[in-house]
């Protein structure tokens, strides 16, 4: 019995041992674990940014611009935009310039809440217009926006935008016409009468034109360099085969004696077609040898002059349409030889230029020489 007692406990030794062994491993593992590195994650942006607001008043409407965060501007689901808040307040002309966001928060406006989708990300761009109402009292208006998430959470306003706007700003010009000519294209429009607020006469420093493309993502061109004071504008800098639309903003000065443009005129668009035709090729030169006679003439001024072509008669009082065309293909030099002739005849040509847009020129004057 004794013998059995200590062969038992000899093996429960032996266990006790084991276990507190696998224990130590055990723990090792748990200790060499905690002390491993992950890979390092990206940061989560849990605050959307503020943004830049800026803008300016046109005719009776104020015009807002802001842009999308530049970081991770592309990716709607990091900055989780929903919508801007765009908020508006009226103040006196002589309050304060500094204003608190604790203040501005409390006596602002919510004017209007603009929804932000996937496509506004890729155009970085967004606006708003703001409509003004003149009932004679003169006001500053202060503007703010900021970004809103799904979950309601508000980014910091922006900063403030001040417009303090006038009233006599004229209204938009009416276009009455659109005219293309070889060299320009001519507009005409018809000059303001009132201004904005309905008084007059208007009040009018000048014009702006503007012309952009069939497509709408073209920005607008200015073409004046400074301000147009008639009601017409020549475009002289355009392409034949092109679309082009065409609109005006009268120029006003405002109350602090700054330029402000007017509402947009009306759209005309023109689709230009080159239907005029070269000049005559003229200075034509003549030299007759033994067996041929030899042409000159001058160079056509015209850019778009695809070459000439070369008539000949043994008859002056032939119609020009029967005379024998000797140049198959258009001539492309400024001078011609021709060896088909024969000595003691009396050969007359004349010759026409054509552009690359197949218009053909009037003939030119005829000349004549005798192969000796």
């Amino acid at each position: 019995m004794l013998k059995h007692l200590l062969k038992t406990t000899k093996i429960d030794k032996r266990i006790i041992i084991l276990i507190k062994l696998a224990f130590i491993i055990l723990c090792l593992l748990i200790t060499l674990n905690c002390g491993k590195r992950k890979p390092p994650q990206p940061p989560v942006e849990k605050v959307i940014q503020r943004t830049e607001l800026s803008g300016t008043q046109r005719g009776n409407r104020v015009f807002l611009f802001w842009t999308l965060p530049a970081r991770n501007a592309s990716d709607k689901s990091i900055l989780n935009i929903d919508r801007v808040d765009i908020y508006r307040q009226a103040e006196r002309q002589n309050s304060p310039l500094t204003l608190s966001e604790e203040e501005f928060s409390s006596n602002s406006t919510l004017i209007a809440s603009v929804p932000v989708s996937d496509s506004d990300f890729s155009l970085k761009k967004l606006s708003y217009v703001d409509v003004l109402e003149f009932s004679g009292a003169v006001t500053r208006l202060r503007y703010a926006i900021r970004f809103v998430n799904n979950s309601g959470q508000k980014a910091a306003l922006s900063n403030f935008l001040i417009i303090e706007p006038a009233g006599t700003i004229a209204i938009s010009p009416v276009f009455q016409s659109v005219t293309a000519k070889e060299k320009s294209i001519n507009l005409n429009w018809d000059e303001p009468k009132t201004n904005v607020d309905g008084s007059t006469p208007a009040n009018v420093l000048g014009y702006n034109i503007y012309r952009t493309t069939n497509n709408d993502d073209a920005a607008p061109k200015i073409l004046n360099n400074n301000p147009v004071t008639t009601t017409e504008f020549s475009d002289s800098v355009f392409e034949f085969g092109k679309s082009y639309i065409y609109f005006v903003r009268a120029i006003s000065i405002g109350g602090s004696g700054e330029p402000i443009e007017s509402l947009d005129s009306n759209k005309i668009s023109i689709l230009t077609k080159d239907v005029f035709p070269p000049s005559e090729p003229i200075a034509i030169t003549i030299a007759a040898a033994p067996n041929s006679i030899s042409i000159f003439f001058a160079v056509n001024p015209e850019r778009d002059v695809a070459g000439y072509r070369i008539y000949r008669s043994t008859d002056a009082g032939l119609p020009k349409t029967k005379w024998q065309l000797l140049t198959s293909e258009i001539l492309k030099a400024n001078t011609f030889q021709d060896k088909a002739v024969e000595s003691g005849k009396t050969y007359y040509y004349y010759l026409t230029a054509i552009d690359t847009a197949g218009n053909v020129s009037r003939p030119s004057t005829i000349v004549s020489e005798t192969v000796p």
